[in-house]
């Protein structure tokens, strides 16, 4: 329910502000709803005129604000409930309505916003006087307020008394007489005889029952009104402030009548003559725009057949311009007007048409252009056509062009192409062009001489086909460039700002007149008008020939009419924008890139064609240096015309050299397995054209030595291959193999772009030795593939003397390679790392083997070792000869150097198990009758191995078989 602090009073001018009317506020705007209208508690106002005043214009809500309708709560319901008394919402609601209770109160606009601050310094004033008066009401109170109150409390318990007289079945909520109960209860019958009669003690018992209710009721009364006389003075005040509120309300009404009558009488006498006068100068500008326009609807009439007369004549960008400033005409000038609806609609589709003239024309000149005989001179067909054409489709921002012009330049490759290969077919006997007339099928049976010239027929054909290509596109990009500078130089103009004469001119010309000049003089064709204007310019003063320039609608600029007398004016609002010319300049670029991708991608086609049958494959490798050094000859002069590097042919290119080093790498490396799968590891016989092989790689000479004719000498073959005078025994595959990485050095040499590739396939062939020669004699498979009855001492020590000359010769390959490599490509250098370790452990695991042998043998010869007579035993006689015999056999084949380190560990093996031998015996260094027989034994071993060839000075030091003494 609404209350004082929620209502806002206005303020009377001759009254001060009341105390305790103002109160602190939020000033957030979340507080306060949006205003609503106020339901209507008085249905009439004091006057009897609300009806009149709320229909009328308000004055009082002028500039928002605040007015008595602004309040959102009834005034005569605040005043009623000034203390916000709790009461039943629905007795007021139903008669006030629901925006009663608890509603937001917009704040009133009169009223400033009070807060505690402007009552500080009173209460800092009053504060010392408060506290005084409060100590002295406490020690000694008021007489009349303790009367008074004495009074009121003797009257309060008296009234309490007498109210707990009444039952507290009455003070009940639920109190109802329907109900049985409480009916028996306030009623008791059970006093009243119930026989039918009446007697008069029943008559003394109904008596006595009604007196003690009427007392119940008196006492509900009294203590009614004395609540009721306790709020009078309030009531009776709330009533009388209702009543001056309506005195002020008709007050105002009255004042807001007489301001309306008032604003009338100023609008009769004082706005509507001069509002009348201002409508007849209106009504006659009126009329002369009316004339004006007539006279220029005249001459847009016209546009049409003057539209004709262009194009007959194949001046698209005039006709193109006359359309664009008639359409600018209609839409600013003559909108709206019924006689040219449809001239709208008829202009666009006349254009569209120029439009489609002009693309068509384009692609003509294109196909022309780029179909031409390639004999003649690289220049430009037509140069003003292609010129007026440009201008043209970048006036109406026909931008694909170019891309007409890139599949035209598609078609004429393709064509370039077939011609080449015809021409070269015409001459070839063995092609019958009418039984095979697929173009791939007729290279494919071309020689490699006759495709080889075929392809640098095309690839010159392709530069005389690029160049022609970069003549027209650097034409297109002149005119570009062109209409961008005029662009550029306008808003330079523009800035520079009226000359001395266009600054006098007056303001006695009207506007419509400025406007119209630039379109029409005297019912004229605008073009007419327009050149009639140009020529006042020059000729007449500057006072009426820069009224006609200075339109705001006029499109045109003298530096664009003077450019070419065969162009029309070109309008700065109708070419393209700076950003969309610099994309058409990209688009140029861009088409020069494309059109040589273009050609590369067409001799990409014909290289593919070849080398479907595996033909470039089988090529040697002087002709495969051949056809790659064409086509780096063409990429660099295709670079040097188009400016950017073309990799599709260059990379068809190094696809054919990854399928050639393949089949290169393919048929050495099965040439390898067959000869690895029939070697018998056997020392072979090394030719004389192998030994001069491995001369002149001691020279330097990392390639293949050319072939010698056979001369009346012939050389016989040597036992051994001499490296740098060291003798090495090796087998048939071995000399072969050199001869392979020769050859992939070669074609390192021929092709130096193969080089990576080439590495890599000679590290795996180079692995692929490794392994498979491991697999054959370690593994012992010779025994399955040959049919070798035993892997010998012989073939192991062969073996590993193999391995050792291709380990030597691998950092001369490395050496070799990393002068063909670029610096970023060494990083692969480190296979050979890996290959040479691979050897070094195969070595080792030979040598291994070879010690493993004698272990073995050891091992069961000495197992059965007495030390009794005969000496020397027939077990140190046993192992000496399997010495003898392992000696006999690898000293031929290894150098000194490694046979004295091999037989070093046989014999360190021999006494590892000759010690274990004699500590199971229990042989001790004592000087025994069993130490003598042993020292006898040794005695005999060590004097057999030190007469063998290469081991005179072979310290055996024997001693350390011996166990200590216990």
């Amino acid at each position: 329910m609404a209350s004082s602090r929620s209502s806002s009073h206005m303020p009377r001018p001759d009254a001060g502000i009341p105390d305790g009317l103002y109160k602190e506020r939020d000033n957030s705007p979340a507080r306060y709803r949006p205003m609503r209208s106020l339901p209507d508690v008085c249905p009439k106002e004091p006057t009897g005129e609300r009806r009149r005043l709320c229909n009328g214009p308000s004055v009082v809500p002028e500039h928002d604000r605040w007015t008595v309708y602004s309040s959102k709560v009834n005034l005569p319901a605040a005043l009623n409930d000034p203390r916000l008394a709790k009461r039943e919402s629905d007795f007021f609601t139903k008669t006030w309505g629901l925006d009663f209770a608890e509603t937001e109160v917009m704040p009133s606009f009169y009223l400033p916003n009070i807060t505690r601050d402007h009552f500080t310094p009173y209460l800092q004033e009053m504060a010392q006087r408060e506290r005084i008066h409060e100590r002295c009401k406490t020690i000694c109170p008021n007489k009349e307020d303790v009367d008074a109150a004495s009074s009121i409390t003797t009257t309060q318990d008296k009234s309490r008394a007498e109210l707990e007289q009444v039952p507290k079945i009455f003070m009940k909520l639920d109190f109802a007489l329907e109900d049985p109960a409480t009916f028996n209860t306030v009623l008791p019958w059970a006093h009243f005889n119930c026989s039918g009669g009446k007697s008069s003690r029943d008559m003394a018992s109904s008596r006595l029952l009604q007196e003690k209710l009427s007392h119940y009721l008196d006492v509900v009364e009294v203590s009614i009104a004395r609540q009721i006389s306790l709020r009078s003075e309030a009531f009776f005040h709330a009533m009388s402030s209702q009543h001056e509120l309506q005195d002020r309300l008709q007050e105002t009404q009255q004042a807001i009548a007489t301001l309306r009558g008032r604003t009338a009488a100023v609008d009769r006498v004082m706005c509507q003559g001069p509002l009348q006068a201002l409508r007849t100068a209106l009504t006659r500008n009126n009329c002369v725009k009316l004339h004006n326009k007539l006279k220029l609807m005249a001459a847009v009439h016209q546009t049409q057949p003057t539209v004709q007369l262009l194009l007959s004549t194949s001046e698209f960008v005039g006709a193109l311009e006359l359309i664009s400033t008639t359409k600018e005409v209609l839409q600013q000038e003559l909108q709206g007007v019924h006689s040219f609806r449809h001239l709208g609609s008829q202009l666009c589709e006349l254009e569209k048409l120029i439009d489609k003239m002009m693309v068509e024309d384009f692609s003509m000149y294109a196909r022309s252009d780029l179909n031409r005989s390639l004999k003649d001179e690289p220049q430009v067909l037509e140069k003003e056509r292609l010129e007026s054409l440009v201008f043209g489709l970048l006036r109406q921002r026909k931008l694909g062009f170019l891309d007409i012009y890139g599949d035209e330049m598609m078609l004429a490759a393709k064509a370039t192409v077939a011609q080449c290969v015809a021409e070269t077919v015409v001459h070839i006997e063995d092609i019958d062009t009418e039984v095979i007339t697929k173009l791939a099928d007729q290279m494919r049976l071309m020689t490699f001489p006759q495709w080889f010239d075929l392809l640098k027929s095309i690839f010159e054909s392709f530069l005389f086909f690029l160049q022609r290509i970069k003549a027209t596109l650097n034409v297109i990009r002149n005119v570009v460039l062109e209409v961008l500078d005029s662009q550029q130089k306008g808003p330079l103009l523009d800035e520079a700002g009226p000359g001395p004469s266009e600054s006098i001119q007056g303001p006695t010309v009207l506007q419509g007149e400025a406007e119209l000049a630039y379109l029409t003089h005297e019912g004229l064709f605008i073009s007419d008008a327009m050149s009639e204007a140009r020529q006042q310019q020059q000729d007449q003063s500057s006072t009426g020939a820069c009224r006609g320039l200075q339109g705001p609608s006029a499109p045109c600029s003298t530096d664009t009419v003077g450019r070419d007398p065969n162009s029309c004016i070109l309008s700065d609002h109708m070419m393209p924008s700076e950003l969309e010319l610099s994309r058409v300049m990209t688009s140029l670029q861009e088409l020069l890139y494309s059109s040589s991708d273009m050609s590369h991608d067409r001799c990409v086609k014909v290289l593919t064609a070849r080398a479907k049958d595996g033909s470039l494959e089988r090529l040697s490798s002087a002709q495969f240096v051949c056809l790659s050094q064409a086509v780096e000859a063409f990429v660099r002069d295709t670079e040097e015309v188009c400016g950017r590097r073309s990799v599709s042919l260059r990379g068809a290119l190094q696809s054919q050299a990854n399928r050639f080093v393949h089949r290169f790498h393919e048929e050495r490396k099965t040439k390898l397995s067959l000869l690895l799968d029939n070697e018998r590891w056997k020392q072979a016989e090394v030719p004389a054209e192998f030994q001069d092989l491995v001369d002149s790689m001691a020279e330097g000479r990392i390639t293949l030595p050319e072939r010698k004719a056979p001369g009346p000498e012939n050389r016989k073959p040597t036992e051994y291959l001499l490296v740098n005078a060291e003798k090495y025994a090796v087998v048939g595959t071995v000399l072969l193999l050199i001869r392979i990485f020769l050859e992939y050095c070669q074609c390192v040499n021929d092709i130096p772009s193969i080089a990576t590739d080439m590495l890599t396939r000679l590290c795996d062939l180079l692995k692929h030795f490794n392994s498979r020669s491991c697999q054959l004699v370690l593994g012992a498979g010779a025994l399955q593939v040959v049919g070798l009855k035993t892997i010998t001492t012989k073939n192991l020590a062969l073996a590993s003397r193999c391995l050792q000359l291709v380990v030597h010769y691998l950092p001369l390959i490395r050496t070799h390679f990393e002068t063909k490599l670029q610096p970023k490509q060494h990083n692969v250098l480190r296979h050979f790392d890996h290959i040479t370790k691979d050897y070094n452990d195969h070595i080792a695991e030979i040598a291994a083997k070879l010690v493993a042998i004698m272990d073995s043998l050891f091992e069961k010869v000495l197992s059965k070792y007495e030390v009794k007579a005969p000496m020397p035993s027939a077990c140190f006689r046993n192992a000496c000869k399997q010495i003898a015999k392992m000696h006999e056999a690898i000293s031929e084949l290894l150098p000194e150097e490694q046979t004295q380190m091999l037989f070093l560990r046989i014999n360190s093996s021999f006494k590892l198990h000759l010690k274990r031998q004699l500590a199971r015996l229990g042989v001790v260094n004592d000087g025994g009758p069993q130490h003598g027989l042993v020292v006898v034994d040794v005695a005999f071993y060590t004097e057999n191995l030190q007469a063998l060839r290469s081991l005179e000075q072979l310290d055996l030091n024997m001693a350390e078989i011996w166990e200590q003494k216990r």
